[in-house]
């Protein structure tokens, strides 16, 4: 096991290339990662009644702070990099980020309009709250207090539009070297995905890289509306400080 270990808090919403953002580390030599660890214990906690959610628990460690040490313990494989995905809506019990103050954080952001339109493609309601922009913000000032510097900030339309340009700055924030394997990779599953892969991951699985730039604004009905309005104000707060270049 490498003796200084780097860890990756990445902070993002749901259906906001997070997965894809996933298989690019997952694609360097040196990475290993893992898939939103605290799903399962937030799923027991709350009761919410996602797709899979009977699944989802049965599979995993739903105790917080078990699953808060593992992610502070040893790297799968002795790798020295480790990429953990993270919600921060899934964030609901007495751990937060404030329980990693080790790890270097980062965040992935997306249009509410695009958020609101794939997830409400996978779950018949949608709220704000299930985005998580507001404890995203919050997070956002809370890495900054822990690591005594803004953490990086990544929108995926910019990701998309130039992905080497951003993951090298990315990982130039993040104080790692630059690997090409974060650009293109296989398609397919893996054993790292979570078992919610089944219903969530079905186009990532298809694909071997990032797409291209995204297309126009989806339209929203008025109830989706309502929901991308409210996280709107966290959003433009969240992408006046993301990465530019």
């Amino acid at each position: 096991m490498s003796p200084n270990p780097v860890r990756i808090a990445m902070w993002s919403g749901p259906r906001n290339i997070s997965t894809a953002m996933m298989r690019s580390f997952g694609g360097r030599s040196d990475c290993a990662v893992s898939d939103e660890p605290f799903y399962g214990a937030f799923l027991q906690t709350t009761g919410q009644r996602q797709p899979m959610a009977d699944e989802v628990i049965a599979s995993m460690d739903c105790d917080w702070h078990s699953v808060a040490d593992a992610m502070r313990g040893p790297v799968p494989g002795g790798k020295p990099v480790w990429y953990q995905k993270h919600m921060p809506h899934h964030m609901v019990a007495d751990i937060s980020i404030a329980d990693f103050p080790d790890h270097r954080h980062a965040f992935l952001i997306r249009d509410p309009d695009r958020v609101v339109a794939s997830y409400a493609a996978k779950r018949l309601e949608v709220t704000a709250d299930d985005l998580g922009y507001a404890r995203q913000l919050g997070y956002v000032d809370q890495a900054a207090q822990l690591t005594g510097k803004p953490p990086a900030i990544l929108d995926s339309a910019d990701i998309l539009r130039d992905p080497e340009s951003h993951l090298r700055a990315l990982c130039s924030a993040l104080e790692i070297p630059w690997d090409t394997g974060m650009l293109a990779w296989q398609a397919g599953g893996r054993t790292t995905d979570g078992v919610w892969a089944a219903h969530w991951y079905g186009r990532v699985l298809e694909t071997t890289g990032f797409g291209g730039t995204e297309s126009a604004l989806p339209k929203l009905g008025q109830r989706e509306r309502a929901v991308s309005d409210q996280c709107r104000d966290a959003y433009d707060r969240l992408s006046e400080l993301r990465i530019r270049l």
